[in-house]
């Protein structure tokens, strides 16, 4: 299911005058994505900003007023992911393992670190913003492995991956330039995805239990960062 990019307003979603409908549509679809508990869903691109300073201000309204969703759905994919590394763990025993080092030499999971500004101490509002959608992006690809390879799960995998792209998308429009927000392009991906079908049968599990280890961490940081933005600052215009 994919929401679509029209809310069918000319109004915003409070009734005020003007508010574009692409920032309608996804400050409507976080609860919805919500209520649904991570159905497929891709967010709406937030369009150009207009000249007009009333309309910056109402833009920068509509990002605050989605951020408690997004905290929300960031927990979501945060427990979903915890469970999913649980369920592996109980089914094939792969709960930590020696090769684990060996394994994790060819993959190249994102990571927040303190560099990447979403530490209390030093919290870089742009900054971390692009980290976590660029990361997020970048775990799609990873995400689809797992798909593939935890097949039991298959089906809540697949929401997995289409709730984390929207996640994604909501955030990115959020930073200043979305246009630096790293997204892999058609090439890296599909150069990724033969590296990982490469992985020899006794290795496949390994690797799906680290990304699943690495997403759910990645989702933790995730919701720190989110809530601590909610909670603390407002998005400049």
């Amino acid at each position: 299911m994919k929401f679509t990019q029209d809310c069918g307003c000319d109004r915003d979603c409070a009734g005020r005058r003007r508010r574009s409908p692409a920032l309608c549509s996804a400050a409507a679809a976080l609860p919805l994505l919500l209520l649904l508990l991570l159905p497929r869903a891709a967010a709406v691109p937030l369009p150009a900003a207009d000249s007009s300073g009333e309309a910056e201000l109402e833009e920068a309204t509509v990002r605050r007023e989605a951020l408690p969703d997004c905290v929300r759905l960031a927990r979501l994919l945060h427990a979903r992911a915890a469970q999913l590394q649980e369920e592996m763990c109980e089914k094939f025993t792969v709960c930590g393992n020696s090769m684990e080092m060996l394994v994790q030499n060819h993959l190249n999971l994102p990571k927040v670190t303190e560099e990447d500004g979403c530490l209390f101490a030093g919290f870089d509002e742009d900054k971390c913003l692009r980290k976590i959608s660029s990361g997020l992006y970048t775990f799609q690809t990873y995400l689809e492995y797992v798909k593939e390879t935890f097949i039991s799960e298959k089906q809540s995998v697949d929401l997995l991956c289409y709730s984390t792209e929207h996640l994604a998308r909501t955030i990115r429009q959020m930073v200043i330039n979305p246009d630096e927000v790293i997204i892999p392009d058609p090439a890296t991906q599909e150069s990724l995805r033969a590296k990982l079908k490469s992985n020899k049968n006794w290795i496949e599990k390994i690797t799906t239990h680290l990304i699943l280890r690495d997403f759910t961490s990645f989702m933790e940081k995730t919701v720190r960062a989110v809530r601590y933005l909610k909670n603390t600052r407002s998005f400049s215009v």
